[in-house]
Parts: structure tokens; C-alpha cells; sequence
């Protein structure tokens, strides 16, 4: 176990966004499924990141890594090197990669450790099937089964728990190159990661389906060739983990954060429109913005349906608003690394920031300055450093047990910390 203590800190400093894992593990999945090179510049290096590149070799790929680019070797099938592909905690890779890997023929076991083995996984049991693919898993936990090869087929499935399933099943058709059929999606959730990993299959020149207003994606009987050229792909910059950073900024002094792009399809760009109800001072220039705290930070609304890893950040940024902020979207958070609404609201009463959650609804009661304490990440690492935001507007030092979690999206964090000047120990 690796504990943080951050000190309260006045910020006024320029720091690059982190790169972004739901890109990074949407190109190496991509990568495996067409055949060829693809060179992916500004590699992720997260424990969610290294997870991928072990799934992608493990199911038949090649990896070099350089200095500065990976180089990934795939003739596009599913050759398993394996008996199982292990995704870690990862939840994106064990729902994009499951239909992958039921490509194949063979058996394969796939699994998973720390919280991801209590998420639910029926999905799997209930689709799959349906494309000619045998399954079993426990009760719909892991470890799974699954042996294909997966057929296309029209189907139905249910989209609200997570888009991620969706993501894993267009990856496999697009791989299949699959013809005139649909996925039909009831009550899509996340739309903006579909519409990410619908970006990547077209930036590898793999077949992209139709999008009908995200209620069904259709695969068109028309020929399909697949390029060979060499792929050059750029991971970008991470909204997820900058959120942190620009909420910095605006309840700490001066942030400014460089390496984002403001046309990206990735979901919790969204952070930008909470940083402007609150009041945050913010300047847009060439993938770099400047946030600046203003006098007087005013409470918030906001629907985080749509972009639910915001939750964190957005309850940050909340504590320090003048008057209740409410955030809308509860029920998305309960199958994450932790029951995150529920540890937002019990880690940041020792903050001295009262929570109430209401059905959908998070209600944040705004604070000036928030107490010195020792609070739990609870393995989770949108948590630990959310509190660690939170502790740079504290009246002393602030604990964070189980800090380590960080390394699952966002290993550089306290160290980026520490660039925008704040006092990092770790004990």
C-alpha cells in the first residue's frame, strides 16, 4: 500500500494532458483486427493501457515498443497464444476485447482481478450466444468462457449499462466484415464513446457501420477492402485525467493545460461546460486551455449521464461553489472501481463537504476550505484524485490511503502535481 499526502497549495503553472487510455486501448484493439502495421505515437503507459497490449499479443499481435511510438504487427486474425487473455481491472478492455477474442475458434478463459470480478457480466452470456458463440461464465461474474468463432447476426441489445459492450461488439463486426446486418441498441448510454470508437475504426481503415441515430448500427452488404498501408495513429490527450487538472485551476489559482483537443469526440470534454457554469475564468487557445479561479465560484447543474468518469472532478469542483450544485447520473456510477457515489459522499464528509444522494441526483453543499484528514481511495483511482484535488483548498495536510490506485488511468498524477508546484509526500 502506497499512501499520498498533498499540501494546500495557490497553483500557477502549465502542465500537459495525459494521454488518453480510452483511445489508447480502442487503437491497440484496432491494431489486432486489421491486418498490417500500426504505429501508435503517444503511447499510454497505464496499468489500464498495459493490460490492452498484454490482450493483444496474447491474442496473436506483435508489440515493439520504442522511445516514442509502438509498432503493432497483425494479420488480422485471432491466433491465441494463449488459453485465456487477463484484463486486469480494466472494464473497457474486458468489453471491447471478449467479443474480439470469440473470433477465434478456440477456447479461450477470460479474466479479471480487483473490482472487476463484482462487475456484472450477463451481457456476455445473454449476446453472444445469439452470434454462434458459446459461453459460461459464474452468475454472470468471471472468469468467462467463451469459444467462437462469432457469426454476425441482426441483434438486440440493451445499451444502459454500458456503451462499452457496444464498443466490443462493433470492433468484432468490423473485423468479420460483417454484411447487411445491425446491431439495434435500446437506451444507449455514453454516446460520445461510441462515436470515439467509431473515430478509431475509421482512423485504421477498417470497415465503419452506418450510426442511425445511435438506435442501430448498420453493417451494408457493399464490398469492403481493407488497406494494407502502414497506420500512423496519435493517441490524444486524456479528458478524464486533465478534468483534474482544469478543476485545479479553477478552485486553486492558475492551470494551464496543453495537449487537448477541443474538437475530440471523447465524452468528458464536457468538463468544459461545468468549468463555465460554475464561473471558472477560462481562455481556449490551440489545443491549450488556461483556467483560472474567479472570486467567487457559484453552484452548478449539470447531467453527467452521458460522461459519468466526470463525477469525480464535477464533485471537486462543487465543494468549492458558492450554494448546492447538483449532478445528475447517480446510477452510473455503482459498478465502477468502487460504488462511487457512495465513497464521493462518505470520503468527502471527512473533507468537510456535505453530500446528498437522491435517486439520480448528487447534491454538493459548497465549502470554502475544506479539513485536513486521512481519507481511503478505496482502490478506486477517479477517487484518489478527486481528494487530492480537494486538498489543495484544505487547512492543513491531506492523507490519501491506497494512493496508488492512480496507476490504473493516470500514473504521472501526483507528479504533475508536484509540476504545478504542490507539495507531494508519500509514506
Amino acid at each position: 500500500m502506497i499512501n499520498a499526502v498533498v499540501f494546500p497549495k495557490k497553483i500557477n503553472a502549465s502542465i500537459h494532458a495525459p494521454t488518453s487510455k480510452s483511445c489508447m486501448q480502442r487503437a491497440c484493439a484496432a491494431a489486432l483486427i486489421r491486418k498490417g502495421i500500426s504505429k501508435i505515437n503517444n503511447y499510454g503507459k497505464s496499468n489500464d493501457d498495459n493490460a490492452a497490449l498484454e490482450i493483444i499479443q496474447q491474442l496473436g499481435s506483435k508489440v515493439i515498443i520504442e522511445e516514442d511510438y509502438l509498432k503493432i504487427i497483425s494479420d488480422g486474425k485471432i491466433y491465441p497464444a494463449t488459453s485465456f487473455i487477463h484484463c486486469n481491472e480494466s472494464g473497457l478492455s474486458i468489453r471491447m476485447f471478449t467479443p474480439i477474442a470469440a473470433l477465434s475458434s478456440q477456447p479461450i478463459e477470460i479474466r479479471g482481478s480487483g473490482s472487476l470480478k463484482a462487475r456484472p457480466m450477463s451481457f456476455f452470456d445473454e449476446v453472444l450466444p445469439q452470434l454462434n458463440v458459446n459461453t459460461s461464465s459464474q452468475a454472470g461474474k468471471l472468469p468467462l468462457h467463451v469459444c467462437g468463432p462469432l457469426q454476425p447476426k441482426n441483434i438486440i441489445v440493451d445499451g444502459s449499462l454500458s456503451s462499452q459492450f457496444l464498443t466490443g461488439l462493433l470492433m468484432a463486426y468490423s473485423a468479420s466484415n460483417a454484411k447487411d446486418v445491425a446491431i439495434q441498441v435500446n437506451d444507449l448510454k455514453s454516446k460520445p464513446y461510441i462515436d470515439l470508437t467509431l473515430d478509431v475504426i475509421k482512423s485504421f481503415g477498417l470497415k465503419i457501420p452506418v450510426n442511425r441515430n445511435y438506435e442501430s448500427f448498420y453493417f451494408s452488404n457493399e464490398e469492403f477492402h481493407l488497406t494494407t498501408h502502414e497506420v500512423n495513429y496519435t493517441v490524444e490527450g486524456d479528458w478524464s485525467g486533465a478534468a483534474f487538472l482544469l478543476v485545479a485551476g479553477a478552485i486553486a489559482g492558475n492551470v494551464k493545460v496543453n495537449g487537448l483537443q477541443l474538437n475530440s469526440s471523447q465524452a468528458d470534454k464536457a468538463i468544459i461546460n461545468a468549468l463555465k457554469s460554475a464561473g471558472a475564468e477560462l481562455i481556449f487557445e490551440e489545443n491549450e486551455i488556461n483556467v483560472s479561479s474567479s472570486s467567487s465560484l457559484k453552484s452548478f447543474e449539470f447531467d453527467a449521464t452521458e460522461c459519468p468518469d466526470l463525477f469525480p472532478p464535477l464533485a471537486a469542483l462543487a465543494a468549492f461553489c458558492n450554494g448546492i450544485s447538483k449532478i445528475k447520473g447517480v446510477s452510473r456510477l455503482a459498478h465502477k472501481e468502487s460504488n462511487r457515489g457512495e465513497t464521493i459522499q462518505k470520503e468527502f464528509a471527512k473533507l468537510g463537504v456535505n453530500i446528498k444522494l437522491e435517486g439520480e441526483i448528487m447534491y454538493i453543499n459548497g465549502i470554502q476550505e475544506s479539513k485536513s484528514c486521512i481519507v481511503s481511495s478505496h482502490h478506486d483511482h477517479r477517487i484518489a484524485m478527486a481528494c487530492a484535488i480537494v486538498g489543495l483548498r484544505a487547512n492543513g495536510k491531506i492523507q490519501i490511503e491506497h494512493a496508488d490506485a492512480i496507476n490504473k488511468s493516470y500514473p504521472e498524477f501526483f507528479m504533475d502535481l508536484k509540476k504545478l508546484g504542490v507539495g507531494v509526500d508519500y509514506m
